[in-house]
């Protein structure tokens, strides 16, 4: 059994108990003059865009680039951020210029049963309340842009709607950062003639909203502006698609999002560079942070290590077919990120529910259910190398886990021809992913064949196949008649050269959230697609969305609260 030491303190007590270093210190190993930094408090900082107008002694391109990406999780997840966290940690320690560039917790999981989003142990991003708490004001800038054109479209009704507007057509909603199962299915207009026009809608959460997406893609102030633009707000009775531009609303939105576009400078617990910005969900979205983060990690740095949500089947097809189509960065390393839990859960033998103990079980030795799990694993380094990125397999140690568990994996990985490395940086910090490193390294200096799965003007369903048949294995799709109708109005519209997102389950590479492994002989029912034109991409709903981290019940929430000090308690 692996050798366990004393229990580690809580997160936030390992935090607090960091030694932070000078901000401008942390900025300069980026690359970045005091004069491009926008303070928010001592700790945080943003990165005014400028930086990337000036002169460098580093290209973009001449950077290593990782993306940590992951086999199917559990609902607890399986670490990515840890990982991320601790290569970077791991990095530095070799010598390496390293940065990290995550995603911004959703307030709505940090409230709810999975926490915050910081990292965990000794591989954290500091400070930690601030990052899951508010952090800039970022989500609230989304929030604030998205339900003000929400506002406009029921304005521009109530007015006389001179754009023709189909109320039983319109697609926006509204959002908001915390977990309110009441508000998902909502009526508006209702009380007296001057307080609009009634009618049916929605609440999402604002990681879900299209204005998070395209802030994480957009490359400039102009584009944001662009973009915004062109977001499609729903439909006139002629079937033609009204936008935030028709509207006259863009340019407030903008106004709204000109900080929000700039990354935030945070740092690890090791004192390296953490850029933290935007976070669109994975299940519903591109699932990445932002391209001007990556951009601005990779002109100052040696390494550039970024994260896509959940699996490889999910988060990392986005990262290639849709961040890297925008940003034209090339990843030279996915990191897979492995757990023996994960592993013995897709033997089939355990089922693992956010919010409960783990089964007694899953702790026991037991390398036989590990072999079982390892198709799992087997499918997403072959997703990887069907974009022609070298892959390397992190297996991220747990106290409880086995060192002949582990053994299997390694010799998995060994047939395969696919480095790995168990990494133990949440007890250790960077000294414990410094294996991960090393390999890592080795094979960013391997030659590399990126290449998007399909070209762009591939038709929509063919996009969609090709998604379903070779990545998640599917054997085809089955799109439903008001999927089929909605596919040839946008490629009527125009739409057809966009790539897409397929929104789905993130507890299995096929739809269905109970199959695990690597499932076969089945088909992806396409029931709903859905044009995010300001984002960029066209996106298939497939399956049952009930399956899907939307608006959660907020059980950890009522740990949450604050001393007369001014000290957050319960949060982790």
């Amino acid at each position: 059994m692996t050798a366990t030491s004393e229990p580690l303190p809580t997160d936030l007590e390992i935090a607090r108990a960091a030694t932070l270093r000078p901000l401008t210190d942390v900025a300069a190993d980026l690359g970045v003059r005091p004069e491009h930094l926008e303070p928010y408090g001592r700790d945080v900082a943003k990165i005014d865009l400028a930086v990337l107008d000036e002169p460098s002694t580093r290209h973009p391109s001449s950077a290593t680039y990782v993306v940590v990406t992951a086999m199917t999780p559990t609902p607890l997840g399986e670490g990515k951020t840890t990982v991320s966290v601790g290569l970077a940690q791991a990095l530095q320690r070799l010598g390496q210029r390293a940065t990290v560039a995550l995603r911004q917790p959703s307030m709505g999981p940090t409230f709810g049963i999975k926490g915050g989003a910081a990292g965990g142990g000794h591989s954290q991003v500091v400070p930690m309340e601030r990052l899951n708490l508010h952090l800039t004001g970022d989500f609230h800038a989304v929030t604030a842009a998205h339900n003000l054109l929400a506002a406009m479209v029921d304005n521009h009704v109530h007015h006389g709607n001179a754009l023709g507007l189909d109320v039983r057509n319109i697609t926006w909603r509204r959002v908001l950062d915390v977990n309110d199962r009441a508000l998902r299915n909502v009526v508006v207009g209702l009380g007296a003639r001057q307080d609009g026009v009634a009618r049916e809608t929605g609440f999402d959460i604002t990681a879900a909203s299209e204005v998070m997406v395209l802030l994480s893609l957009a490359t400039s102030l102009r584009d944001l502006r662009e973009r915004l633009g062109r977001i499609v707000v729903g439909y006139t009775t002629e079937g033609r698609g009204v936008t935030a531009e028709d509207l006259h609303a863009a340019g407030a939105m903008a106004a709204l999002l000109a900080d929000a576009l700039k990354p935030n400078l945070l740092q690890t617990l090791e004192g390296g560079p953490a850029i933290i910005h935007c976070g669109p969900f994975g299940n519903i979205a591109t699932g990445t942070s932002s391209v001007t983060a990556d951009l601005v990690a990779m002109r100052g740095s040696d390494v550039t290590i970024t994260e896509a949500g959940f699996g490889a089947d999910m988060g990392a097809e986005r990262f290639f077919d849709v961040k890297c189509r925008v940003s034209g960065l090339r990843p030279d390393v996915a990191v897979v990120v492995a757990t023996v839990r994960a592993l013995k859960v897709h033997s089939g033998a355990y089922a693992v529910r956010a919010g409960t103990p783990l089964p007694e079980g899953l702790r026991r030795e037991a390398p036989d259910e590990v072999e079982a799990g390892l198709p799992n694993l087997r499918k997403h380094i072959e997703i990887v190398r069907r974009f022609g990125v070298q892959p390397v397999v992190a297996l991220n140690a747990f106290p409880d886990d086995h060192e002949s568990e582990h053994a299997v994996v390694r010799r998995f990985c060994n047939r395969l021809g696919v480095r790995s490395a168990v990494t133990r940086h949440v007890a250790e910090g960077g000294a414990g992913a410094l294996e991960l490193a090393q390999v890592v390294m080795e094979a960013a200096h391997e030659p590399s064949t990126f290449e998007f799965l399909y070209p762009l003007d591939l038709p929509l369903e063919q996009k969609i196949e090709a998604i379903a048949t070779q990545v998640y294995g599917a054997d085809g799709i089955d799109v439903s008649p008001a999927a089929a109708r909605a596919l040839a109005d946008y490629e009527r519209l125009g739409y057809g050269g966009l790539p897409v997102v397929i929104a789905k389950t993130h507890l299995s590479i096929s739809s269905d959230p109970t199959l695990r492994g690597a499932p076969r002989g089945w088909r992806l029912p396409v029931r709903e697609v859905r044009a995010a034109v300001g984002a960029g991409y066209v996106y298939a709903i497939c399956g049952d969305m009930r399956t899907m981290p939307g608006l959660p019940s907020s059980p950890n929430a009522e740990r949450i609260d604050i001393d007369e000090d001014g000290t957050v308690t319960g949060l982790s």
